[in-house]
């Protein structure tokens, strides 16, 4: 790995790449690699994971190709490092047990996923970009097939594809399988609106078997993020729209989907087994979540004892105070991570809405596909209040996507001031010297 920005000149190297055949061929194999990752995301019911082994020989592929390692990242190493010491030290409260081992294990592969991301999308980020996208699609889609089809039990599926009566798809929770449908049904949407696609049918079709999905896994929270990141996409793509008919396009391409969505939703509640579970499901006011010994008070209740542990209870060690695990990914960082964790977490958090709000913002070519991102993972951070994330795959993803977006960002900019500058140099030469 080389450390340090990449010179501005570096960034078109995609475009002149194309009169060397084998920077050609190289581009071509990580490309593939990074669509094979992503198209290969949603097969995690079991263990390993094709998912992990395809992201070790990524990770390997372009640490041999020439992976490069910014000095913008490294907050993000830095606070992931400090966040993972946390856990090693707390983890000495619960070190008999076998599952808080690996636990930590987990959190550090989660934390190198995230760094390894950034690196990846940090350069050819346009390019890269649709492949995932196109990768990522690929899996909700057929995440989603078999979320439906375990629901309904279509050619007895129901026992695989299920959970509690909730559709789970090829997870193994449906929580973790309707967030991770989010940011498809995002990107698939804002194509819609903004008219980037030129397969309406297809990505409509396809829009409606995901936002199934999502519906069907009963997650209150995946319910949540969806429609907070489609309205918060829909909201940065109308401010950052080049044009008044744009605006005007983003308005009434909206409320139509809006419509559409209510429509499916009242056809889907005429069914009684779909109605009764939304019935149970939608409601705020679940026996588990309320009273002093509720969810949400068994939190109230931990913050105290968390404030006399400066090594936090260990991973898992919240079970044995309270009768569950806590549910909220702010708390289980010092619970599970020790004080150190804890505020390395909350830096962590802090300084990501920093990049990502910022991130939006950039008049990039991938402008659109940061917002996407950025909508996403805010809607998911602020999910952490109502359930443990640290261990979402694609949660780390979106950090990585968030953090390597904002640095090819900066290059991006310094590629064009140094384009304007040069042409400025060049014309007052011009100037100086008359035509030759």
């Amino acid at each position: 790995m080389s450390a340090g920005f990449t010179h501005p000149e570096n960034f078109a190297a995609a475009g002149s790449a194309q009169n060397r055949r084998g920077r050609v061929t190289i581009n071509s194999i990580r490309n593939g690699a990074v669509w094979l990752l992503f198209a290969s995301s949603f097969l995690v019911f079991i263990e390993p994971a094709p998912y992990e082994i395809f992201f070790a020989l990524v990770t390997l592929l372009f640490i041999v190709t020439g992976l490069r390692l910014s000095a913008f990242i490294l907050p993000l190493i830095l606070l992931l490092i400090s966040y993972n010491i946390g856990g090693g030290f707390s983890l000495l409260n619960t070190i008999e047990r076998s599952q808080a081992v690996w636990f930590i294990i987990i959190s550090l592969y989660m934390a190198v996923m995230g760094i390894i991301i950034a690196c990846i999308f940090c350069e050819d980020a346009e390019k890269r970009l649709q492949v995932m996208k196109r990768g990522y699609l690929f899996a909700g889609v057929i995440a989603s097939i078999a979320g439906i089809m375990g629901y309904f039990n279509i050619a007895g599926t129901f026992e695989y594809f299920t959970r509690y009566g909730r559709a789970m798809g090829t997870f193994k929770d449906p929580n973790v399988f309707g967030t991770f449908l989010v940011l498809p049904i995002v990107y698939t949407a804002q194509a819609i609106i903004l008219g980037t696609t030129r397969r309406y049918f297809l990505s409509t079709l396809a829009l409606v078997i995901m936002i199934s999905g999502v519906f069907l896994s009963f997650s209150r929270g995946a319910w949540g993020v969806t429609v907070g990141a489609l309205m918060l996409c829909t909201l940065l793509s109308f401010i950052t729209a080049p044009s008044r008919a744009m605006r005007a396009r983003v308005i009434v391409i909206g409320l139509v989907g809006l419509a559409l969505f209510i429509t499916i939703l009242a056809v889907a509640l005429q069914f009684e087994g779909i109605r009764s579970t939304f019935e149970v499901r939608a409601s705020l006011n679940q026996s588990y979540d309320v009273g002093e010994t509720g969810r949400f008070g068994n939190q109230f209740r931990a913050i105290p004892l968390l404030l006399e542990h400066p090594n936090g209870f260990g991973p898992y060690g919240y079970r044995d105070r309270f009768p569950e695990d806590p549910h909220n990914t702010f708390v289980n960082a010092f619970a599970s991570y020790g004080w150190l964790g804890g505020i390395s977490y909350f830096t962590l958090i802090i300084a990501t809405c920093l990049v990502g709000w910022t991130l939006v913002f950039k008049k990039t070519p991938w402008q659109r596909d940061s917002i996407a991102v950025w909508s996403t993972l805010f809607l998911l951070i602020l999910q952490g209040l109502q359930i443990d994330t640290d261990h979402w795959r694609h949660f780390y993803i979106l950090v990585g996507l968030t953090w390597g977006l904002m640095l090819a960002s900066l290059r991006y900019e310094a590629w064009q001031k140094a384009r304007q500058a040069q042409t400025m140099g060049w014309q007052s030469s011009t100037i100086r010297t008359g035509p030759k």
